[in-house]
């Protein structure tokens, strides 16, 4: 059921693209009183219910929201299926900017209209949200994870988001140059926000060197002043360019890698936790084509997603912890997978989640 009252035309066309995924279900929120404007896609529950976080984040247009929602909620099947979960995708997306518009009551607005859905989607924290907005909308929805301990919740999810990334990270290295561990490789972080710079200590631990930037700059003197020896450089044209880089790790928004940076992409290794980071389809086979191993971005990064599962169980972090740390394991096999199929790893993977999500439509058609 999608409610497209008032939706313009362009929208409606975005909603209904077949290229988009062939979504379930997608549904326009807006409650006046609030000024809450919300899109919830719904892109398949055939393994269980879609799971998925909250983005609240100042689009451009509403079009844009939209194709948004469909791209990240289709990211979440595939991630939720490649991670073992038994929850379909889905994904929602707040328009505007939550340092302007977010209040109580448009948290719980929302958290209404995800209640009406009865289930069919669960969701948690992402860009612009946190826990403690999870702890708001779930006192009006049952179905929302990312809470506080203080509620029931697992608390911040970056933490194991991060950890899953640098296990991916290592499978890279391994399959790359034969050994997982990442001394002396130069890793570049695009963002050191909430996943980054928990990546950025896993990485210094493992004796890295690291450089990072990030369009805020206190983001970036955070890092520099609690780790003197991470360099920071201005931009993300500047890391993708810098000399000597071992692996980039695009760990912001999506669409890092797109016809303008591959070409100058001086990494060998590609590896982060930013959602939809091929630009559009082809990408994937530029980067095979200049010799860039690419680490599925939905592969690396369902850390989090295996912490806010947990939480609907009973959160146990050392269960997750271990189960997050399998991500070693998938991505050595979708690398595998890759080389025997002679295909670029972000098609490997694809052919595994849809081949799990198709298998589970059968068994729930018999």
């Amino acid at each position: 059921m999608t409610d497209v009252t008032g939706v313009p035309v362009d929208v409606l066309h975005t909603l209904f693209r077949s290229e988009q995924g062939g979504h379930e279900q997608v549904v326009l929120c807006q409650d006046r009183a609030s000024g809450l404007k919300a899109v919830i896609a719904i892109h398949s529950t055939a393994l269980g219910p879609a799971l998925g976080g909250t983005r609240f984040y100042p689009y451009a247009s509403e079009e844009d929201a939209v194709a948004d929602a469909l791209n990240l909620s289709r990211g979440m099947s595939y991630k939720n299926a490649l991670a073992g979960l038994d929850h379909g995708g889905g994904k929602a997306v707040i328009i505007g900017d939550p340092e302007q518009i977010k209040t109580e009551r448009l948290l719980l607005a929302y958290g209404r209209f995800v209640a009406s859905l009865g289930g069919r989607y669960v969701t948690a924290c992402d860009v612009g949200t946190y826990v403690a907005d999870m702890d708001v909308v779930a006192r009006e929805c049952r179905w929302t994870t990312g809470r506080s301990p203080e509620n029931g919740g697992a608390g911040d999810s970056s933490v194991l988001t991060a950890y899953g990334v640098f296990q991916g990270m290592r499978a890279s290295a391994q399959h790359r140059w034969g050994d997982p561990s990442l001394r002396d490789r130069t890793v570049g972080i695009a963002g050191v926000g909430k996943v980054g710079h928990h990546l950025v200590e896993h990485l210094l631990q493992d004796g890295a060197h690291v450089v990072v930037t990030d369009v805020r700059e206190q983001a970036v003197r955070a890092i520099t002043d609690r780790h003197p020896q991470v360099a920071a450089v201005a931009d993300n044209d500047a890391l993708i360019r810098t000399e000597g880089l071992d692996i980039y790790s695009p760990c912001a928004l999506g669409g890092a890698l797109n016809d303008e940076s591959v070409p100058v992409l001086t990494a060998a290794v590609v590896c982060g936790a930013a959602n939809n980071q091929l630009a559009h389809p082809g990408v994937e086979k530029d980067l095979s084509d200049r010799g860039i191993l690419y680490a599925p971005d939905y592969v690396v990064n369902a850390g989090g997603v295996i912490q806010v599962a947990d939480e609907l169980r009973g959160f146990d972090f050392e269960r997750c912890r271990a189960k997050a740390a399998k991500i070693f394991d998938t991505t050595l096999g979708i690398f595998a997978r890759a080389k025997a199929d002679g295909i670029p790893p972000a098609a490997a993977a694809d052919r595994l989640a849809e081949h799990r999500m198709a298998l589970a439509r059968e068994a729930g058609s018999r």
